[in-house]
């Protein structure tokens, strides 16, 4: 069907839009700034807060430009006297019910509202009055949520339900007394929550951020009792040059490891290779699930959102999961077994952290299931973020930097661990390793486009080995929802499935560097993230992760084979059914 435009004039410029749009997105179009709050593209677009009202030749009073559509010969004014004071009384009665430490806010330099009133030069509050004085949930072991900093946007509660669809989190009361809150005013770590922090990225303030450790992993580096090695994920190195100015999506992995020994780890090692690791062990897995025609199809079980979410919501189905422990928590395991045993080092002396893109991981981290001799196999999780600050603290000058390398003995890993940052990756890298193994040979075609792209759930039929293997990678809570939904119903055929918590997998994680809705509305950060990732793995030397030398020599000298009892002991572990509400 032809697109239909209308033509309109805003600020003197005559624009084509197309027929249904908003001003807000003809103005875009035009680059003409309208200032949002609650906006949120495709999410959240209810105009509730009105900091986007513009004035329409014709009309009475303002128009809510984020859901005003476009009509023929409308005439628009966005920055008008009377618009721009309207747009200072809005914002300065949301600034009086709203705490001012704004020095000491972990969103301070990154927050919506803090630059709109330097944008609308707001300084005094006009209307001051009375405050409420929430207290701080922190008792979840991935975020903390302080309505102090609440502009009631409702754009977490709109990711949380629209996008997730988990509805942990929603708006109650009315008035003054209105705020948002979850079933009984209970702690996030009591409800439905899984851990996945989309609603972090969704927040333009820092009424929700990470529960933050850095300072437990300053207080190890400083003991000398204590051997510190950290770990960085696939998604961080291509995210956490952005928190220093650098272009979304810039590859940043040897200035980050430079970093990282700068601040006084005694070793830097590749999360890559734990992935690595999980490939092999999933595929062998996979495998073996396809001979014996049980428990299919096999679902991956790296993402700790998406695991709480299935044992949550589908615990009928946790024998689909795959025992896979996620790539960090193998490593970890690895690190305190054959790492130390082969350095001569106490495994109770070392102290493992993971740098990871996503929130969920500090819930996934301390679970009992994560415990290999009573020790757990990670001991802190820091984000993205977490660890721009630390290096900031460390007063580093991270742009400057020289490029080195991962240490030895576990600091390689191949193109397929690179992968496992982006929606499809980790089906596709363990897809490379089964043909392999299924045939026999080392075939060449590696790339299993089928799974890529952004599409929220992607199908495809692959041959290996003369069988058709029917497979899906799906990325967001509701994309999950909808597969497990045809699987619980019989209605699909699948032998191996993908399913990643956050949209568009760990690029797009709970703990990576966070953009204002007007960055997110512009410009396809998962796409310039997930490009990058796809680029380490085109330039690396090795591929497939069973070619990697490290794991091929650590299953010779310690782990056996893929898929041993050794192997089970340090690299599997189980699910379990999991209540939705601690009542």
């Amino acid at each position: 069907m032809k697109e239909e435009f209308v033509t309109l004039t805003i600020d003197g410029e005559v624009i084509k839009a197309k027929k249904g749009s908003t001003i807000l997105e003809a103005a875009k179009q035009a680059e003409i700034d309208i200032p949002t709050l609650c906006f949120l593209k495709d999410i959240n677009e209810v105009g509730d807060c009105r900091m986007c009202i513009v004035e329409v030749e014709g009309k009475r009073g303002f128009a809510t430009s984020c859901i005003q559509k476009v009509e023929e010969g409308m005439i628009v004014h966005t920055n008008t006297p009377s618009i721009l004071e309207a747009r200072r009384v809005v914002l300065d009665l949301i600034l009086s019910n709203h705490t001012k430490d704004c020095l000491t806010c972990v969103r301070s330099g990154n927050c919506e509202l803090q630059e709109l009133a330097i944008k609308l030069n707001v300084r005094n509050i006009e209307f001051p009055g009375e405050i409420a004085n929430h207290k701080i949930d922190d008792l979840s072991p991935s975020i903390v949520r302080d309505f102090n900093k609440c502009i009631l946007c409702r754009r977490c509660v709109a990711t949380c339900k629209n996008v997730q669809k988990i509805g942990a989190i929603d708006c109650i009361n009315r008035g003054f007394e209105s705020s948002i809150s979850t079933v009984g005013n209970k702690s996030l770590n009591d409800v439905n929550c899984t851990n996945c922090g989309q609603c972090i990225q969704s927040c333009p303030t820092g009424a929700l951020h990470e529960k933050e450790t850095i300072d437990d992993v300053w207080n190890k580096l400083k003991n000398p009792d204590f051997y510190v090695v950290v770990q960085t994920a696939p998604a961080v190195r291509v995210a956490l040059g952005e928190e220093f100015g650098m272009k979304i999506g810039t590859n940043v992995t040897g200035k980050m490891i430079t970093a990282l020994k700068r601040l006084g780890f005694n070793k830097v090692f590749d999360t890559n290779t734990g992935a690595d690791f999980t490939i092999v062990e999933e595929a062998n897995e996979l495998i073996e699930r396809l001979k014996e025609n049980t428990h299919l199809p096999m679902i991956t079980s790296c993402s700790p959102g998406w695991v709480k979410y299935i044992e949550m919501n589908y615990p009928e189905l946790l024998p689909h999961l795959s025992t896979c422990k996620s790539p960090h928590q193998m490593f970890g395991a690895l690190i305190k077994t054959y790492f130390a045993k082969k350095e001569g080092i106490d495994p109770k002396k070392i102290y493992v952290v993971s740098v990871m893109p996503c929130i969920a991981k500090k819930f996934e981290r301390q679970r009992d299931e994560m415990k290999n001799n009573d020790l757990y196999d990670v001991d802190n999780v820091i984000t993205t973020r977490e660890l721009a600050r630390m290096i900031k603290q460390a007063n580093i000058e991270f742009e400057n930097l020289e490029e080195t390398t991962f240490d030895n003995p576990m600091g390689e890993a191949t193109g397929a661990g690179a992968i496992f940052g982006t929606t499809g990756g980790v089906m596709e890298a363990a897809l490379r390793t089964a043909q392999d193994i299924l045939t026999g040979k080392s075939l060449q075609n590696i790339e299993f486009k089928q799974v890529r792209g952004k599409d929220g759930i992607k199908k495809a039929t692959v041959n290996i080995d003369g069988k058709d293997i029917n497979i899906v990678a799906a990325s967001g809570l509701a994309n999950a929802q909808k597969i497990l939904e045809e699987i619980k119903k019989g209605k699909a055929n699948y032998q191996f499935v993908e399913i990643m918590a956050c949209p568009g997998g760990c690029v797009m994680g709970g703990g990576q560097p966070i953009k204002t809705s007007k960055t997110r509305s512009r410009i396809d950060i998962r796409k310039l993230r997930a490009n990058s990732l796809y680029s380490i793995d085109e330039k690396s030397k090795i591929r497939k992760s069973h070619e990697n030398p490290i794991i091929k020599k650590i299953y010779q000298e310690y782990l056996e084979k893929p898929g041993s009892n050794k192997a089970h002991k340090l690299l599997h572990t189980h699910y379990m059914e999991r209540e939705k509400y601690n009542i």
